[in-house]
């Protein structure tokens, strides 16, 4: 990326996966960008950031107040995180720097999934039951004591559904809480707890939000389909975007995240929140201080009139521009718009992709873009998670037939996809 030495600098703290939409986001405000790498080779789970649209790269995984130093140089507008294990980090930094800030006070319970509905839970906004341990016994006998299946069993500190579990009974929770505990999470960290907690039962919405100095825009609301698969494990199917001015959801939906986000003191930035409608009302998940992971910003533009990136941009770069336009208001749905992560049934090698195939989906009027995930020689095993969907297609259209005509045909081509050995 060119860049003027007087032009005003954003720093993102690990720019991966949805992170990379910043560098445009910023620009578009005449603003560059600087990375902080905060591991000293890149995260292999997640799509990387793309080093040349920064304007330098700062590792930040040596001394900690010698990086305070010198990002306090630059005198940037901001220090955000790119990524979800990023975000103590970028709080630290922020704050120490001296720019707007969530602050680190509260960082646990942004990042940490226990310490995040604890603090709910203090602050009286509606919450599961929940018990932190080490111990698979423990587990059990919490689940026991709880009187009721399913419990749900996860890692303290992930993303992408990656560790989690829906537990009809004993043996499934302890064998989910020693899978758990017996693997590292998707950042490459050892899990050395876990988190039981009661299961919610509902439909399941995630809220993005951006917020500038506690006054917050949202600008995305998204309806979950989700298949429960015998193993306890989740099939993400579609997300589809809801519409606030027909669906009343969204502005119980938008009522709750509000209090959630004074209780874990997100004053500036983006979230992006997991909320289950149940029978007593909006109960969290877990939530984000960083991009929707889904995000892909023209898609976003098409649909929605905006995306997060660069909403985010602005409220750092034009706070009172952001205040007086979107402050304290919920988006407009454009056009009905549906992210797809298909599932597959395939297990072996990839021998090689149909390009005929991936031709046709992305030939389809409502499809906006398809990203194939597997590579020829890659190894391709049945969905049971986000993470194992072998596609994600993002789908818009002026109607909801056409729409949906869309969708049926790219799962009636989604397996002819790839060739597997």
């Amino acid at each position: 990326m060119s860049s003027t030495p007087t032009r005003p600098v954003a720093v993102i703290v690990d720019g991966y996966s949805a992170g990379n939409f910043y560098p445009a986001a910023f620009a578009a405000y005449g603003t560059d960008v600087v990375h902080v790498q905060s591991t000293p080779e890149l995260i292999p789970a997640m799509a990387p950031p793309d080093l040349t649209a920064y304007r330098e790269n700062i590792p930040g995984h040596g001394d900690e107040s010698a990086l305070v130093e010198r990002l306090r140089a630059l005198d940037p507008v901001c220090v955000i995180a790119g990524q979800e294990s990023s975000v103590p980090l970028a709080d630290r930094l922020s704050e120490a720097v001296g720019v707007p800030s969530n602050g680190s006070a509260l960082s646990p319970a942004r990042r940490d999934k226990y310490e995040m509905i604890e603090t709910l839970r203090r602050a009286g906004v509606r919450c599961a039951r929940q018990l932190k341990t080490d111990d698979p016994d423990a587990a059990v006998d919490w689940a026991e004591e709880h009187g009721s299946y399913p419990v749900v069993v996860k890692p303290l500190s992930s993303a992408a559904s990656d560790g989690v579990f829906v537990c009809d009974g004993p043996d499934a929770v302890r064998a989910a809480a020693r899978t758990v505990l017996d693997a590292p999470n998707m950042f490459g960290l050892a899990n050395t707890e876990i988190l039981v907690q009661s299961y919610l039962k509902g439909t399941e919405y995630i809220v993005d939000t951006v917020s500038r100095g506690g006054e917050r825009y949202v600008c995305g609301v998204w309806e979950y389909e989700k298949t429960l698969l015998p193993s306890g494990k989740n099939i993400y199917n579609r997300d589809l975007l809801a519409d606030p001015y027909d669906n009343p959801v969204v502005a119980e939906l938008t009522a709750y995240v509000d209090e959630v986000l004074a209780a874990l003191g997100v004053a500036w930035g983006p979230a992006h929140a997991e909320v289950i409608v149940t029978d007593e009302g909006p109960v969290l998940v877990e939530i984000g201080t960083r991009l929707n992971g889904n995000i892909n910003a023209p898609f976003h533009d098409v649909c929605l009139g905006h995306n997060q990136a660069a909403l985010t941009a602005q409220a750092y770069t034009r706070p009172d521009a952001f205040r007086a336009e979107y402050a304290g208001r919920t988006y407009t749905r454009l056009q009905p718009a549906v992210v797809y992560n298909a599932p597959t049934e395939l297990d072996g090698v990839v021998s090689s992709v149909d390009e005929t195939a991936v031709a046709e989906i992305r030939g389809l009027e409502s499809v906006f873009l398809a990203t194939v995930k597997y590579t020829p020689g890659a190894r391709i095993k049945p969905t049971v998670d986000l993470l194992t969907s072998s596609m994600r297609v993002f789908l818009t259209a002026p109607d909801e037939t056409a729409l949906t005509a869309g969708y049926e045909k790219v799962r009636a081509l989604k397996d002819a996809v790839y060739r597997v050995a």
